[in-house]
């Protein structure tokens, strides 16, 4: 392997392979090394482009079990009521999506973001790296993704959810999703054909950290010396998990709090003060706290003039930062008494964003591999299952009304409309 220096986003330098080994397995069962053709998979949530995707892409977040959660004798039920909440909904949904340009912008940032990786890759002397895109709940799907790999003979991968944080309602999902199409077709992408490793998290990359930084730091010198003398406010907003998943052990409310931790240490010198809450809960559970509808209300009556919010869950621009922050949180805080409201833009294409990116790709194929089985395992995926079985089937014997009380709110929320939609900053 041929070798050239890069910097990782921590003064350390990172080596550029021209060439990287791949094992693949003969008819013999002998294992021999071949040039490898590397690709990097970019798993996200995925979002409909267009209204007419709107109803589809309902249906397909509803009908997954960690987005309704039924108990297990009434999930027979689980599509029929994603149909009926998805077909109810769909003209509340297109009216939103309309309101920030008809469609998700998410595909087209995902895919400015695959490029750039991609670009940066090469740059590093991985010859031929392609970068790939799978969404878990509209195109291009995780198997319209292999279909690309398989094409273009891809046999070294480096999973890497854009979810900085790990959650297992998020990249768990879409790495459980994964790992079900590897297992399925052992001949296409088994050990002998692809080597792959994951990563499962990457929010304590000093890059990652010094570009979030460096946005929240521009967004508070806009303040007038008056303005800043006054004091300001920076507001962390968090996708929430329910409570019950990080008693079962989902890593992600422990990722959060480190994360922010990192970051604010890049602006500790602007003499502002640090916040943190929780966007996009649903349901009659517990989800994480502070809910950030709640902390906005806190800080415009303790007399919060200046805002900055910072969208920490996400890396490009969705519905929940450009309908959920920017027009529902902003409308509740001017009507609070927040003036200055500023929002810390997504990180979408940083140019110093996505070097970092290809440098932790470069990274991960250096390293020993993890594969899809033991980054769930260790993230505490339930691979025999739904992620999380166990703790729901805890949390029911604790409080027995929850299930039929969850069951019935969800029909409630077909019927009247008002809610269980509201998960993952859908508005409905």
């Amino acid at each position: 392997m041929t070798a050239s220096a890069h910097g990782d986003g921590s003064g350390k330098t990172v080596a550029s392979a021209a060439t990287v080994a791949a094992p693949v397995a003969t008819a013999d069962g002998a294992q021999h090394s071949v040039a490898a053709k590397v690709g990097v998979l970019l798993l996200n949530l995925g979002g409909p482009e267009r209204a007419e995707d709107v109803e589809g892409f309902l249906y397909n977040l509803f009908a997954d079990p960690d987005i309704i959660r039924l108990p297990a004798l009434l999930s027979v039920f689980q599509a029929p009521i994603a149909k009926i909440i998805s077909s109810r909904r769909a003209p509340k949904s297109k009216a939103a999506y309309e309101s920030i340009g008809g469609g998700s912008p998410i595909v087209m940032w995902t895919r400015a973001q695959a490029r750039g990786i991609e670009e940066g890759l090469r740059a590093r002397g991985v010859a031929g790296a392609r970068v790939y895109v799978a969404m878990r709940y509209w195109h291009p799907f995780t198997e319209e993704a292999l279909r690309e790999m398989e094409g273009d003979g891809v046999n070294t991968l480096v999973v890497l959810p854009l979810y900085p944080q790990f959650s297992i309602s998020t990249s768990g999902s879409s790495m459980r999703v994964l790992r079900e199409a590897f297992l399925t077709d052992l001949a296409k992408w088994g050990p002998a054909k692809l080597r792959h490793t994951v990563v499962p998290a990457w929010y304590d990359r000093p890059g990652y950290v010094r570009a979030v930084g460096r946005l929240i730091r521009h967004e508070i010198e806009q303040y007038s010396a008056a303005e800043r003398a006054e004091g300001v406010t920076v507001l962390f907003s968090a996708h929430g998990v329910p409570q019950s998943y990080i008693e079962a052990g989902d890593p992600y409310k422990g990722h959060i709090e480190e994360c922010v931790g990192l970051i604010r240490k890049e602006y500790a010198d602007c003499g502002v003060k640090t916040e943190l809450s929780y966007q996009s809960r649903v349901g009659p559970i517990e989800w994480l706290r502070p809910y950030t509808e709640d902390k906005v209300v806190e800080l415009g009556k303790a007399g919060v003039k200046n805002l900055v919010v910072v969208p920490i869950s996400f890396v490009s621009e969705h519905i929940e930062t450009l309908e959920e922050i920017d027009i529902e949180y902003r409308e509740l805080a001017e009507e609070n008494g927040i003036e200055h409201w500023r929002r810390v833009p997504a990180l979408n294409t940083d140019p110093a964003f996505l070097e970092d990116m290809a440098d932790l790709c470069l990274q991960a194929l250096q390293e020993p591999s993890v594969s899809l089985s033991e980054a769930c395992s260790q993230n505490n995926v339930d691979l025999g299952g739904d992620p999380l079985a166990q703790a729901m089937r805890d949390f029911n014997t604790r409080n027995k009304l929850v299930g039929i009380f969850t069951f019935g709110t969800v029909l409630l929320d077909a019927a009247f409309g008002k809610g269980i939609a509201h998960l993952f900053g859908i508005p409905l």
